[in-house]
């Protein structure tokens, strides 16, 4: 029996090389050109097949296995947040204002050293693994759709057709030891909006010869948050958030127009549709009884995230098997963070599972997307191990 802790541990060097590195030089949604470079070199250094540019600088490479079999694709996002790191490590962002803030860092490297461990195994392996190396996962950042959508436009998921998708993410709201494989829901579906109202502008000292944005504004706020308290069953989980209003340009001025950002999580399609239809309903009601002319702007960044049943219990056993130390959690671990995997995961059965990485005593337990966010760099070698053994297991 191959002992892929073993194998992932001696490989650390490496896995923190390249994480650390990586760390250092982050790079936004597809901008990742020094990352999708190194991710290329190293791949082809083991003789696999590598596609670059694939979702504009995703990389993908195929490990072909001795024997016929079915196509696993492998996924690891590679993008880098515009947050400003505070964490004081030697190995801290030398990009002014951006930093690896969730783990995509030791996602790549993890995936890189995955490559190494598999590649030395192909002899044993019946099929065909896809290393699937993700830009922008973390948002559009510009672009009409996102990282896993630009992958699955530009034909990730054909060429081999994929049967079946495996990814992970480090997490640092839990320690290091801690596992996560469940089935069903695993992450929310997600919605972001703009509303833009429009009144009638005017002298703050005459607020009767004005319609008031402001005021429809906030009374928006506050009357959308009925949806969750009342419309929504108390066994049943939704998020309304308004994050953003822009409005005005001097305190003497009652303004012409208001806009309003925010998003709407949920993870089971009819709670959506209610949660959906509720908002589009208040919200015209309140900007419309208060005067405003109201334009509502709706898009769907991603559906629920859902774990494959069969494929979730194959990836319980391996963990159970490998990480016998571990502290294993197979219930579902809910969260209303969003996760691009889930469009491929409405195409192809697939398990994304959570590998623990927070260490408090040595201060590593800032929350994802923290200027001070860090991660224990041991989560490395249990989240390859834990990959390699579950892509073995699934192409035996």
């Amino acid at each position: 029996m191959n002992d892929f802790l073993a194998q992932a541990r001696e490989l650390f060097p490496y896995t923190q090389a390249m994480r650390r590195d990586l760390h250092m030089h982050p790079e936004l949604g597809f901008r990742e050109i020094r990352t999708g470079g190194i991710v290329a070199k190293e791949l082809e250094s083991l003789g696999l097949e590598v596609t670059k540019g694939v979702g504009k600088t995703g990389v993908i490479g195929l490990l072909e296995g001795a024997r016929p079999g079915p196509t696993l694709l492998l996924r690891f996002d590679m993008d880098a947040l515009p947050i400003l790191e505070e964490t004081g490590a030697e190995y801290s962002s030398q990009t002014e204002g951006i930093m690896h803030a969730c783990g995509h860092d030791g996602h790549t490297a993890i995936g890189l050293t995955v490559a190494k461990i598999l590649h030395a195994q192909r002899g044993q392996i019946a099929g065909t693994v896809k290393f699937c190396f993700q830009p922008s996962e973390e948002g559009r950042n510009g672009e009409e759709y996102g990282g896993a959508q630009m992958m699955i436009r530009d034909g990730a998921l054909e060429s081999p057709r994929v049967d079946m998708t495996l990814s992970l993410h480090l997490w640092n709201d839990r320690p290091l030891g801690w596992v996560n494989v469940a089935k069903g829901p695993v992450m929310a579906g997600a919605e972001q909006f703009k509303i833009k109202l429009t009144g009638r502008g005017g002298h703050g000292a005459a607020p009767d010869t004005t319609i008031d944005p402001v005021i429809a504004a906030a009374q928006v706020v506050s009357a959308a948050q009925s949806i969750v308290a009342r419309n929504v069953g108390p066994l049943e989980t939704a998020v309304v958030s308004f994050t953003m209003i822009h409005s005005g340009t001097t305190f003497n001025v009652i303004p012409q127009e208001a806009t309003l950002e925010g998003t709407i999580r949920t993870f089971d399609s009819s709670v959506r549709e209610k949660v959906l239809a509720r908002f589009d309903r208040i919200v015209r009601g309140v900007a419309e009884a208060l005067g405003c002319a109201i334009e509502i702007t709706l898009s769907q960044l991603t559906p629920a995230l859902v774990n494959a049943e069969a494929l979730t219990a194959s990836v319980q056993e391996t963990a159970r098997r490998i990480l016998p130390d571990a502290q294993h959690d197979d219930t579902p671990y809910l969260t209303m963070g969003a996760e691009d995997m889930a469009y491929m995961q409405e195409k192809v059965p697939g398990c994304y599972f959570f590998i623990g990485s927070a260490n408090r005593e040595r201060g590593l337990h800032y929350g994802h997307h923290h200027p001070k966010f860090d991660f224990d760099e041991d989560a490395l070698a249990r989240g390859a191990a834990l990959m390699a053994a579950a892509a073995a297991d699934l192409l035996p």
